[in-house]
């Protein structure tokens, strides 16, 4: 699903990423972006009728913009381990700067029977394509003898995914981005330590 906006439409997405990653779904209000955006809370009506169509929009927008990064990090690193360093490298250098502390999909994850449905049905469909993804590196990698899986790939997917975005509420918890790397670094190692 592409998401075509304005101009303007773009800019108040953008802004309001920023917004349930920091308190979830009911933690931000139009006024909040009133303030980010410089504009009246009319005019965010106006490219956005309700508060549930612009956080579908915000996530559906992330979901396509996951996509175009692992499909760039098959593209250019095609190396399963790498390609797992360069997508937790990604995630610590977002949280030790505080330019995203948390997955937007996380957090709304940690809210999904409260938020609307269509929402929650992007969020568990952003979680199946990065599973997925990180599936396809896995049974790779471990063809290539890079990984040593404990389980199926599938388990493994939904292992590391626990795992990083675990990571990211203890760096957030202990307001410690170096937490972050310490547990990638730990779900990286247990993927390639021979058993």
């Amino acid at each position: 699903m592409n998401v075509e906006l304005s101009l303007r439409a773009t800019e108040i997405a953008e802004h309001t990423k920023q917004l349930p990653a920091a308190g979830g779904y009911n933690g931000f209000s139009y006024a909040d972006i009133s303030d980010r955006v410089h504009i009246g809370k009319a005019s965010i009506h106006h490219h956005f009728p309700s508060k549930a169509d612009l956080v579908h929009t915000v996530v559906v927008r992330h979901r396509e913009q996951a996509r175009e990064g692992l499909a760039a990090l098959d593209r250019h690193i095609n190396n399963p381990l790498a390609e797992l360093k360069a997508y937790t490298d990604y995630w610590a250098k977002c949280i030790g700067d505080g330019t995203t502390p948390i997955c937007v999909c996380a957090m709304l994850a940690a809210e999904l029977p409260m938020i609307p449905q269509e929402i929650a049905d992007e969020v568990r469909g952003y979680f199946e394509e990065l599973t997925n993804w990180l599936e396809a590196v896995l049974d790779k990698g471990a063809k290539l003898g890079q990984f040593h899986l404990q389980e199926s790939a599938f388990v493994e997917a939904q292992t590391f995914l626990s795992m990083v975005h675990g990571a990211m509420l203890t760096a957030r918890v202990m307001n410690n981005s170096q937490a972050f790397e310490a547990i990638s670094h730990a779900a990286l190692s247990r993927l390639t330590a021979s058993t």
